[in-house]
Parts: structure tokens; sequence; C-alpha cells
């Protein structure tokens, strides 16, 4: 028989076990990127709410170790989160966190991001690293790759520690995350100028924990028809363009970057939004047609001018039986000559309304994505354009006070999941009223053999 001690123990053993379950474990983000092509399955996806274990992050790796050339390089922080990511990578002032990190992972022929991985597997990453083959160890805590001894006879593990830093406030984390965004891609672009191929980690000891503000708690929910309030703080403000004396376009955007294959993109944010050094002589607008004309002429690596055009139409839908506004086209001109066409889908808005869309790019992920379009024989040269602008905001009719109208987002209201979460929800129900209609239809017989009676007769006729 157990005493009361062994049934104690097994009590708390038991708790013990359910609440390991219940209760997440600590975990640390992981990036991964590579020169080489093709080291991770682009449609590899990883579920939200999942954490990576010691033996599942040892798998993505394993395509590193078959290469020929297995030069690594491990950044290691003390502590890092995915939710300093989403925290501190808005753009606050002059400073924007993460920005080499994201250009990075974004033009790396491989790319991988894995937002939860368990901290002792990275905890104990670079002894595992270690047994994976005959490293050359070069230690680094500077950065600088300029006199970096790199052996060309057998792999290289690069480990930089990063340095670690105390959240005091939001200021001092995000200058030095920012220094840290800065050393990273310095001995990136470094090792790509010397034509080293390699492999890196970004990822940390130990989980961070991110601050929140009351401020950001109370306006974290999605608000759909309607503009965000800018912080006080924020050094960019909308781009007009007047006809007259009315404003007919209005434009926003907190980073404007477009992109050409062999050369530096050109940040136009700041020329655009802060300084406004931009011509827009070029803009036309009318009740039924708006072209938006951004020309920039002192911009390196370009002879002459860079302009980019924003073409938007107004038309009548007997449909809705209302006129929508719709972004039609973007289009890039370098010094004089047309160079790349995107169409823009999704990009519509009532014309009372403007439009506003996190994020516009070429890329697939991107909320309202550019498609290239073949606007004569050739398109080889468009297809090296790229262009990425965030929380991009643009309206070209009805403007009224030079403010934007109310803002139609480019989200959709009805994501997958919530079409499929209604559509298992009226199933269920659906099983739960059959269900109950069916036991509803239940009857008993009306009379029942009595044993101390004489027994019911049922007469049997052919």
């Amino acid at each position: 028989m157990q005493t009361y001690g062994d049934v104690l123990i097994l009590l708390i053993c038991t708790f013990a076990i359910l609440l390991g379950g219940v209760f997440p474990r600590a975990h640390v983000p992981a990036l991964l990127w590579s020169t080489h092509g093709s080291l991770w399955d682009s449609t590899l996806a990883v579920h939200e709410g999942h954490i990576i274990s010691e033996n599942e992050l040892h798998s993505f790796l394993q395509p590193v170790f078959t290469q020929s050339s297995k030069n690594l390089v491990l950044f290691l922080q003390d502590k890092l989160s995915v939710e300093d990511f989403t925290y501190y990578s808005e753009v606050r002032g002059n400073e924007k966190p993460f920005h080499s990190v994201q250009e990075i992972l974004r033009f790396s022929p491989s790319s991988l991001v894995l937002p939860a991985v368990d901290w002792e597997a990275t905890n104990h990453l670079v002894d595992y690293l270690q047994t994976k083959a005959d490293w050359h160890l070069v230690n680094v805590t500077d950065c600088d790759a300029s006199e970096l001894a790199v052996e060309s006879s057998k792999p290289n593990l690069i480990l930089v520690k990063l340095q670690s830093f105390e959240r005091t406030n939001d200021f001092s984390a995000v200058k030095a995350f920012v220094e840290i965004d800065k050393q990273i891609g310095k001995l990136t672009k470094t090792l790509w100028n010397q034509g080293i191929t390699f492999s890196a980690i970004y990822t940390a000891m130990q989980p961070s924990r991110v601050p929140i503000h009351t401020a950001v708690v109370s306006h974290a929910g999605r608000q759909l028809m309607a503009t965000e309030v800018q912080s006080p703080t924020d050094p960019y403000r909308p781009f007009n363009w007047t006809s007259g004396n009315e404003t007919c376009i209005l434009i926003y955007a907190t980073n404007f970057t477009v992109k050409v294959v062999g050369r530096k993109p050109f940040y136009l944010a700041n020329e655009t939004f802060i300084s406004q050094d931009v011509d827009a002589s070029s803009s036309y607008c009318s009740d039924a047609n708006t072209t938006l004309s951004l020309k920039y002429t002192n911009l390196e690596n370009i002879n002459t001018s860079l302009e980019v055009r924003f073409l938007l139409t107004n038309q009548f839908y007997s449909g809705s039986a209302r006129n929508w506004s719709t972004l039609d086209f973007i289009q890039i001109f370098e010094d004089g000559n047309q160079v790349a066409e995107f169409s823009v889908n999704p990009a519509s808005a009532p014309a009372e309304y403007s439009f506003h869309c996190q994020l516009v790019g070429t890329s697939e992920q991107d909320g309202a994505r550019l498609v290239s379009v073949s606007f004569g024989p050739e398109n080889t040269i468009a297809q090296n354009w790229d262009i990425l602008i965030t929380e991009f905001q643009i309206q070209g009719f009805n403007i009224k006070n030079n403010q934007f109208s109310y803002a139609s987002d480019c989200a959709s209201f009805f994501s997958p999941a919530i079409w499929m979460g209604l559509v298992t929800s009226l199933v269920l129900l659906w099983i739960l009223c059959y269900g109950i209609f069916m036991i509803m239809r239940l009857t008993t017989n009306d009379r029942f053999d009595d044993p101390k009676g004489q027994p019911l007769s049922i007469p049997q006729t052919d």
C-alpha cells in the first residue's frame, strides 16, 4: 500500500508535467541566410505558436554542412526576442533598427526565419557547431572583417559576440539595436565584397523582455476605414501637390526604397517626406485621372534623374453604385526613359477615401503586390527593378482641408483563417441542431409488460 508521502510525490510530479505542457517554454528568434541558393525550401512554413526544439533546429542547419564551402558566421547576442523586431523596428526619427538585417534576408539567395526556438538549443549552439566539422575558429568582437584571417583549405566558423546592453529606456535600446544592425551589415557586406561564400545565423542565448506601454496596448487593435494618428515626433509628413489653390494629391510613407540589380538602393523617404527635395511639376490631376510624378535629381548612380509615377483613376461602378479610385500602375523612369512598370493588386478604395497599405512591394508577402508589366518587346530590364514602400497611403481625389480622408486598408476583412472558422462553426452547429432534432423525435412505448399481471398478447396473423 502506498503511503501518504508516495501519493503526494506522485501528485506533485503529475502537476509538474501538466504545468510544463501548459506554460510555454522560453524561446528566442533565429535568422538564417546564405550565399548558397535554394538552401531551404521556400514553401517551408513554421506554424504559429510552435517552438522549434533542439533536434528540429539541427535539422534546419543540416543543409549548411552539406555545401562544398562550409564557412559559417554566427552572430550571437546575449538577449533577444521576436518582440524586439516588432517593437523597435518602427522608424524612429533617423534611426532604423534591423534595417540591414531585413535587407540581407530579402536579397540573400537563401534565407529562413525561425521566430521561436527553444533557448536551450541556441544556448548550446556553439558546442553543437564545433562537433560538425574541423573548423578554423575565428572570434570577432568589433565586426571588422578587413583583417579577417579566413582559411581557404578548411571550413571557417566565425563567432561574432554582439554587444550586450541594458534596456533602461526605448531610446537606449533603439540606439543599441541600430549599432548591432550596422555591425551585422558591415561584416556581411565585407564578406560579400571579398567573394567569400558563407552562411550566417543571428540568434541569442536567452530571451529578452520587451516593455509594453499602455499607449501601445490601447491602439493595438486593427483600425479599418480610419487613419492612424501619427506621433508628434514622427519626422515624416505627407507630401502634397496642389493644382491652383487646391490640394489634389496626398502621399505618405515611412520607407520608400527603389532597388535595381547591380547598384545601391535608392532610399527616397527623406527626400520625399522630410526635406521634400523632389520635383512634382509633371504631376496631373482631374476628376477621372490623376498622375503623381516624383522626380529626383540629386541621387548617386543616376546620370540625370530618377522619376517614379503613380497613376490613379476614378471610375463609377454600377455594381456598388458609387465611384472607386484605383491605383493602377507605378512607373519608373531613369534619365527620361521608362525602365519599369508595375501593376498594383489590390489597390482600390471608395473615391471619398484614401488608400492605405502597410507594405507595398514586389514580394509575394507584401500586402499590395507589384507585378511587373511588359511595356515593350523586351522586358528584361524591368525585372531588375524592385520597389518597397511601408505604411503607404495615397489619395488622389476628393481631398478636403489638405488632409487624408478615412483610409481603406488593403488587408481584406475576412481572411482565409476567418472563413475556415466560420465554415467549421456552421458545420458543427448543423450537427448539433440535427442531433437535437433527432433526440426530440424519439418516442417510447405506450404500454409495458407487467411481470405481476397477465402477459401481453400480440396476435399473429398471416
